[in-house]
């Protein structure tokens, strides 16, 4: 078994790992942090087989991401974070552990790179970079397939949107309908007020 066939095996048991947890998971927090470690383990399995591109898409993008994830989180499940803050310490055995675990995968990863061989099983497209092949590969081949996908995503997008959204009694909203057709009437009371005397 090859340095690179280990650290391939190592950084997918690691993702199928976080991925499981990320689902099994009781806190939201730390269910997020499974998360970004998951996306990191796939964009290290990227960089491995020679998708940079990818790699660094996934890691800019959906790791980014994460951050609008736990936002509609915490709008769906109105966590309190002030409770939050008091438990630093709770979560930071997890925290250091997905660190920990980032940064040894990433020094891995990082030495198979240096020292693998040119893999004949890498799939590449003559006179072509990495990100020039997969964009003709999307754009010709599957160029259907690529637009369910978009369709896909924005019935996602606005799914979570109109799961998140509720109508709040106590709230105030501005409608603006009745303020154009209201009449000087039903707003303006006329006192009159005799000298020398007030309201």
């Amino acid at each position: 078994m090859t340095a690179e066939l280990f650290v391939w095996w190592m950084l997918a048991l690691v993702a199928i790992a976080s991925a499981v947890m990320v689902i099994a998971a009781k806190n939201p927090v730390h269910s997020v942090l499974f998360l970004i470690l998951c996306f990191f383990n796939a964009a290290g399995m990227f960089v491995l087989i020679g998708a940079e591109f990818l790699a660094m898409i996934l890691v800019v993008v959906y790791v980014g991401a994460v951050a609008v994830l736990f936002l509609f989180v915490v709008m769906m499940l109105d966590i309190n974070f002030v409770r939050l803050r008091e438990g630093f310490l709770n979560y930071l055995p997890v925290g250091a552990l997905v660190g920990i675990v980032l940064l040894a995968e990433l020094v891995l990863v990082g030495t198979s790179w240096a020292l693998r061989e040119p893999s004949p099983v890498l799939a590449t497209v003559e006179g072509l970079d990495n990100t020039r092949a997969l964009g003709s590969f999307l754009y010709t081949e599957h160029f259907v397939v690529f637009q369910i996908a978009g369709l896909i995503l924005l019935v996602a997008i606005i799914g979570a949107i109109a799961l998140t959204l509720r109508q709040r009694v106590a709230v105030k909203r501005q409608d603006i309908a009745r303020q154009v057709h209201r009449r000087p009437a039903e707003t303006v009371t006329l006192v009159r007020v005799e000298t020398g005397k007030g309201v």
